[in-house]
């Protein structure tokens, strides 16, 4: 009798102590949730291992929360830079014009040309004229075509793509029968942003293959996305620019637009898909993007 009374007060002192400890472990999942959110960093994954049936389907919850939240805010902040582009584009097209007008005449003036007036007002149509080159270019690149999802075998067009580019090394790891649902221009069209931006850095590599991703272990509303890493080795991204490399007309080369970047991620996001920056390239890559595509 003694030893069965042991036994039992063993028991529950051993659940005790458990469920403190997992109770302190509840609470420093919430904290730290607490604190990502706090942070505006809504890519934060909880283990789900160790979790009772219940406490598991929340985590996996709320997992999945914070993935909709962070595409939810990157497709805000895509339409919100189309809405102030677009503005910014009308203004800049009405206010050049003239200029450029104005200034073409002056050149065709008999008491302009071949005088010291000619260079400066030259200068100024030139000036006017590239600047309103580039918003009519830009503006017919952000009035994308809604797009046609057709099923596209992924590991065909990145081999087109890599024979297009033959100065580089690739390293592909796809399934060769993987078929994901896209429009096949602009999967293309991304695709090929990545790789010129990776030869404008210099890259003598391009490293794609199939990525894993915690979101699609954990939540339902992933289970039909396939997540593509892309990374090169060359120059890596300067860390006070990851944040801005999505922002329409931010660029840090001397003849860049900075609309690669930014149109590329739109395009995703029509697709249903998502651009994203890698947090930690794999190793022999200095800079990484994660494509999520339809499958």
């Amino acid at each position: 009798m003694m030893w069965i009374i042991i036994i039992i007060g063993v028991i529950i002192v051993g659940f005790a102590v458990w469920f403190v400890y997992h109770q302190r472990m509840l609470r420093l999942r919430a904290h730290l949730m607490q604190e990502a959110i706090r942070n505006k960093d809504f890519t934060f994954r909880m283990p789900t291992h160790g979790l009772l049936p219940g406490e598991r389907a929340m985590q996996e919850t709320l997992n999945q929360l914070g993935e909709t939240i962070r595409q939810q805010v990157n497709q805000n902040e895509v339409e919100s830079w189309e809405r102030l582009t677009r503005v910014l584009t009308h203004e800049m097209m009405n206010a050049t014009a003239p200029i450029t007008s104005i200034s073409q005449s002056m050149l065709n003036r008999s008491d302009v040309k071949d005088t010291p007036l000619e260079n400066g007002i030259r200068a100024i149509y030139e000036t006017s004229r590239h600047l309103s080159d580039f918003v009519v270019n830009y503006r017919k690149m952000s009035e994308l075509e809604k797009p046609v999802l057709t099923d596209v075998r992924l590991h065909v067009v990145i081999d087109e793509i890599s024979k297009a580019y033959p100065q580089l090394t690739w390293e592909v790891s796809v399934p060769a029968d993987l078929v994901v649902r896209a429009d096949i221009g602009m999967l293309r069209q991304v695709l090929m942003n990545l790789v010129k931006n990776a030869i404008e850095a210099n890259a003598t590599k391009m490293v794609v293959e199939e990525t894993d991703s915690t979101a699609e272990a954990n939540s339902s509303l992933f289970t039909h996305h396939f997540s593509l890493y892309i990374g090169n080795d060359g120059l890596p991204i300067p860390a006070e620019n990851r944040q801005s490399l999505f922002v329409p007309f931010f660029t840090t080369k001397r003849s860049g637009s900075g609309i690669g970047l930014s149109l590329s991620r739109r395009m995703m996001i029509q697709q249903g898909g998502m651009l994203d920056l890698a947090e930690t390239p794999l190793q022999g890559c200095h800079a990484a993007f994660i494509l999520s595509l339809q499958v």
